[in-house]
């Protein structure tokens, strides 16, 4: 697809890479898909097409598990000592870096999103995981066990653990932040030694395909990154219930991961779950209201509230309510939005036409039911996907806008009397427990709020605060397991056990 049909001019490396084919990459070569079939990708600021894409479904995944399988069992990957490995995940990340300005690029034409804040956020930090998730290549180690029980006296033994790669690793990735979810994904698994088919989502394959050209450039052996562009039904389905297949590590909705783990279940096959989220961000009477106001309605407004963690419940305390509504009103009102590539741009467009017809009937639905727009309310007329930053007040609980995710840029703004046993019902009152936000000046009631907050993460005085080195996963039906930090690894390693008699 010539990049000339898009509404706004793109750099040469981006018009470059657009006009090529867009393949699937299986052992370590471009490929279409076995179909012949593709599919089209779409501009999310003006709706216009902006590449074809191969679509691959059950076929194409056998064929990269089938790649991925032999890569693990006979390639050189798994035997290379652990500080090669890790300077070749270095590695990825320095041509990350390199290429930061192309990726953030096609990350806002995918995704919408302003391509300042992909040049902030999304693409360092990608890049990041993979230098973090380096060091560990050469930290993951086994430990020796006194045993207690003696089975024939005078005979001792010597136990130890040994972790190993768990081996074939299926990975599927949501469309709102799109190479960094591939680099939460590759680096863990490619550090411990693993291979992966990479099933990414249809709606944004750009930016994951022009990373899997920089695997190739930089030298990583074939077969151990496959990636597989396509539709969920198909191949991420197949993906998921595919027997030569040892672990699937899947982000997006709850309903999706349900989904997973019935595909998973056929051959108990390991599975890892960052789901959905419905986070209360939870305003205190003494907070210092001019950092509260702004990071309230960062909470809700970064990336067009297409956060699985948005502070998209705001709870503040009644002598406060007011003003915290009028300073998160006013700040959606001064949102510029635009297509992501107008470096003025603050706020793009919804994902895809579906995911702004889904917004907007949840706004519907809760106008409907009795809650009122401060400000937003509605879809932006004209070309794109845009959805007005909306802030709603005269909420209750049992709405459909207060208990489900809309993953928009939509906020229900709620009073509470006190800091009490009712306020942490109220916070804790929804199927999710991804997230959660707090502010105060006080820290023993910031302590307290964090022990009794079912969430995953809780962030006082901040929100949005991510770092490599930090876990992040939810309790209840947020999803199983942690992302990113140490914690991720148990995910991508067996420990096998070692007793011998001496």
């Amino acid at each position: 697809m010539n990049a000339a049909v898009l509404s706004y001019s793109l750099t040469q490396p981006v018009s470059r890479f657009l006009g090529s084919p867009k393949e699937l990459l299986i052992d370590g070569e471009w490929v279409p898909a076995a179909s012949g079939k593709t599919f089209p990708v779409y501009d999310p600021a003006t709706g216009r097409v902006s590449a074809e894409v191969a679509e691959g479904d059950r076929e194409d995944i056998g064929r990269a598990v089938k790649a991925a399988r032999r890569a693990f069992e006979s390639g050189p990957w798994p035997a290379l000592r652990p500080a090669e490995r890790g300077k070749i995940i270095w590695r990825i990340g320095d041509a990350i870096l390199e290429h930061l300005d192309e990726l953030a690029e096609l990350e806002s034409l995918d995704n919408g999103k302003p391509v300042s804040v992909a040049k902030a956020a999304d693409v360092p930090l990608a890049a990041d995981m993979f230098h973090y998730m380096a060091g560990w290549a050469t930290k993951r180690h086994g430990i020796t066990i006194p045993l207690s029980i003696l089975y024939t006296p005078g005979v001792r033994y010597h136990a130890y653990t040994v972790p190993e790669p768990v081996g074939v690793v299926g990975q599927i990735i949501p469309w709102n932040f799109p190479l960094l979810m591939a680099a939460w994904k590759l680096a863990p698994a490619l550090a411990m030694g693993c291979t992966v088919v990479l099933k990414v989502a249809e709606e944004t394959p750009l930016s994951a395909l022009r990373l899997g050209e920089l695997l190739i450039e930089i030298g990583l052996p074939k077969g151990v990154v496959n990636i597989v562009t396509g539709f969920g039904e198909t191949a991420g389905a197949a993906l998921a219930a595919h027997p030569g297949v040892d672990k699937v590590a899947f982000t997006g909705s709850t309903e999706v991961g349900r989904l997973i783990v019935r595909a998973a279940a056929n051959d108990l096959k390991k599975v890892s779950l960052e789901l959905g989220g419905k986070s209360p961000n939870i305003i205190l009477k003494d907070a210092d209201l001019d950092v509260a106001i702004p990071g309230a309605a960062s909470a809700i407004f970064f990336n067009h509230g297409q956060c699985c963690c948005a502070g998209s419940r705001l709870y503040a305390e009644e002598p406060v309510f007011d003003r915290v509504v009028e300073g998160v009103a006013e700040a959606a009102k001064k949102i510029k939005l635009g297509p992501g590539l107008d470096p003025k741009t603050e706020m793009g467009p919804m994902v895809s036409e579906i995911q702004r017809n889904r917004v907007c009937g949840y706004l519907e639905s809760g106008l409907a039911e009795g809650a009122r727009a401060v400000t937003g309310g509605s879809a932006r007329a004209g070309a794109g996907y845009f959805v007005e930053p909306t802030v709603l007040v005269d909420t209750q609980a049992g709405m459909k806008v207060v208990q489900e995710e809309i993953f928009g840029p939509v906020v229900t703004a709620m009073p509470f009397e006190a800091l009490d046993d009712r306020l942490i019902e109220r916070a804790n009152d929804t199927i999710y427990g991804l997230a959660a936000g707090v502010w105060t000046r006080d820290l023993s009631k910031a302590h307290t709020l964090a022990a009794r907050l079912k969430s995953g993460t809780v962030w006082v005085n901040c929100y949005n605060v991510f770092d490599a080195a930090l876990p992040f996963g939810g309790y209840k039906q947020s999803g199983w397991g942690r992302e990113m930090g140490e914690a991720v690894l148990e995910h991508y390693t067996e420990t096998k056990a070692v007793t011998i008699r001496l």
